[in-house]
């Protein structure tokens, strides 16, 4: 990667890649490009079930027909209650609605801005029949508790790993914690198909049950072979390149720890039993100590090149009270509306002299 001083543009994804082009070629000269049932999506489905040990996987066409699949499997429906994070990306919001069920809100933690287990309890209700759990910005749920939450109340959990593939979270792979776990292939992932999605589960009634929605004379959830064919050879690297984006990450936290008012939702989850993924890499941003806005932070640092935006918007101030039941004020989830930052990954796999460059635009 070019040093981002010469080029004041964020690095593009996704990046040249021989074996992915080699791949493409490969799916040209034996026609699995254009066919409905060819050797790509098998060889994903396979791959996909190996790394997490999950005997069914059902590819799709996003990460969030994905989950709304997941939803839909494990029967959600009108009159049900789901749980999820106040901080959390909008189409799982929306996919609860979409099943007619209702979402409800809880806080997030107020270190690593993720959904605070110890709120479960207030969330639950009679009506409540599941979690959905995200992983965001390098951040990983408390999965040990919310697991054993859900299994005392008999509620399913749809673990979202969408930002971190390969990710182990307190000792599993992200997404084998949940009943169902749902990856994405998104064009700004850390595995691409410009499009795409999968869903990983151990249980085939659950399988059977999104088979019934899917199937309608062919499928209407797709992932193309061609999209297949792209997305084996990134799996091959997977490992290789979650450590370096970690290596990355730990070396740009060692050339902040003097940088007040940003503080990142992993400076403690580098070690142990859990690898975060990192999609994305989220800190809190104090606009008191930096006087100026988060807004305006993020402008000055794009400018110079590093791709550093404003997180999601909370789901309680972009819907009506009405679409929701919420716990509380959830004041850490308006926290975050308000100053979350997140850096985009493919700067995690520059070099040392790319991280230093990031340390220099925000100083």
């Amino acid at each position: 990667m070019s040093d981002l001083h010469d080029n004041p543009q964020p690095p593009a994804w996704p990046l040249p890649d021989e074996a992915v082009e080699a791949a493409l070629r490969r799916a040209f000269a034996d026609g699995s490009w254009g066919k409905y049932h060819g050797p790509n999506c098998r060889e994903l489905s396979e791959r996909l079930s190996e790394l997490h040990g999950c005997e069914h996987v059902v590819l799709t066409c996003s990460g969030t027909a994905a989950v709304e699949l997941a939803l839909r499997g494990l029967r959600i429906g009108p009159g049900d209650e789901v749980i999820l994070s106040a901080y959390d990306f909008e189409g799982n919001f929306k996919n609860v609605l979409a099943v007619g069920a209702q979402p409800v809100l809880v806080d997030v933690d107020s270190v690593n801005g993720q959904l605070d287990t110890a709120q479960l309890e207030a969330a639950r209700s009679p009506r409540t029949k599941a979690i959905i759990a995200s992983h965001l910005h390098g951040g990983v749920v408390a999965m040990p508790a919310l697991r054993a939450f859900a299994d005392q109340h008999g509620l399913a959990v749809i673990e979202d790993a969408c930002q971190m593939p390969g990710a182990i979270v307190q000792g599993r792979i992200a997404g084998t914690w949940g009943d169902v776990g749902v990856l994405s292939f998104g064009g700004s992932k850390l595995l691409t198909a410009g499009r795409g999605g999968a869903l990983v589960t151990r249980n085939a009634e659950i399988v059977q049950r999104i088979r019934v929605q899917t199937q309608r004379g062919n499928d209407a959830y797709p992932l193309s072979e061609l999209q297949a064919a792209v997305l084996v050879p990134q799996l091959d690297r997977l490992a290789e390149r979650n450590q370096l984006r970690t290596e990355n990450v730990s070396r740009l936290l060692g050339l902040l720890t003097d940088v007040a008012g940003l503080s990142c939702f992993v400076e403690s989850g580098l070690s142990g039993d859990t690898k975060p993924g990192f999609y994305k890499l989220g800190f809190w941003f104090d606009s008191a100590t930096f006087g100026c806005s988060r807004d305006d932070f993020a402008c000055v640092i794009r400018a110079a090149g590093i791709a550093l935006d404003p997180g999601f918007r909370a789901l309680h101030r972009t819907h009506a009270r009405g679409r929701y039941r919420a716990v509380n004020d959830l004041p850490h989830a308006t926290r975050a509306d308000d100053s979350i930052l997140v850096l985009h990954h493919p700067v995690l796999l520059g070099t040392a002299e790319d991280v230093q460059a990031i340390r220099a635009a925000i100083k």
